[in-house]
């Protein structure tokens, strides 16, 4: 992902959810310099960039524990924008409390549902009582504004630097691993051009045609021509129940030989066909061996 250098303009980077939460902290990881704008939902986020307020977008699109986040499956064709990069954000949950609290006084602590179920566990071992709230980074916020004594929060580490609370007990959940993957999206589609020492994924959007195993005849060029398919996703779109909608994410670029031949027998037995983007893969596939 391009950082942009200038003197003169600010960029900023949107997300949704309020200060300090994981999409926050996944800004500041990739966008060190730059303004991270919050917003009240991710359509906002999205906008903020195709109006030109905003110059990327930092959206989750699934996590290793939770699944898919299926709004954004709705969201994604609705906008004109591309994918860029991708960013994998390890979910670090700490439990925190009004400065001077210890664990011992802790009664009741709260949080986004997801994240008190991530940490099951070990709010029982402590005797807790878990409290279900909007938003992760939200209950750090009012925490800090209600300074009770006996109520902690589970959220961010930088959740905990922004509102003044100190951390009791980091990595609280009860299972290490727990990741997120962000997509970022800008107005403009970057990485165009083919670079060979570089490890490429393409998304794209596609509906399958009314014909028999449309789907299957669709996708057989990926493997007639040795492309490895990582990510495929279906919904509905539209509103109908008439065809089904899918995201699909391979390894690869465009430009390279075996591609333009899987994406012309893909082109042939789909429609809609729409390629969000090329963008390296993040280090995190990698060290995953994911690629």
């Amino acid at each position: 992902m391009t950082q942009q250098d200038s003197s003169s303009k600010t960029f900023r980077v949107a997300y949704q959810g309020t200060a300090g939460a994981y999409s926050h902290l996944s800004c500041r990881k990739v966008f060190p310099e730059w303004e991270a704008v919050a917003c009240e939902d991710f359509l906002s986020a999205l906008d903020l960039v195709s109006n030109g307020f905003a110059d990327r977008a930092m959206i989750p699109l699934e996590n290793s524990t939770a699944g898919r986040v299926e709004e954004i499956y709705r969201l994604i064709p609705r906008t004109q924008l591309h994918v860029i990069g991708e960013h994998f954000e390890p979910v670090n949950h700490c439990l925190l409390a009004v400065p001077g609290v210890k664990l011992t006084d802790i009664e009741e602590v709260a949080s986004h549902p997801q994240a008190l179920a991530q940490c099951h566990q070990r709010i029982i071992n402590l005797g807790m009582k878990p409290v279900a709230m909007l938003d992760t980074a939200m209950e750090a916020e009012k925490l800090s504004q209600t300074q009770d004594l006996k109520r902690g929060a589970i959220a961010s580490e930088l959740a905990a630097e922004l509102y003044g609370l100190e951390i009791l007990h980091d990595n609280f959940q009860d299972v290490m691993g727990n990741t997120t993957r962000f997509l970022v999206f800008s107005r403009e589609p970057e990485h165009k051009e083919y670079q060979p020492d570089t490890t490429y994924i393409t998304s794209m959007l596609f509906a399958v045609r009314n014909i028999p195993a449309a789907l299957y005849k669709a996708l057989g060029g990926f493997a007639t021509n040795g492309i490895n398919m990582i990510k495929l996703e279906s919904y509905m779109d539209g509103g109908t129940m008439e065809a089904s909608h899918f995201h699909l994410d391979v390894l690869g670029h465009p430009e390279q030989p075996a591609m333009i031949h899987a994406l012309e027998e893909l082109e042939h037995f789909s429609r809609d066909l729409r390629i969000l983007g090329a963008y390296p893969a993040h280090e995190y596939r990698k060290r995953s061996a994911f690629v």
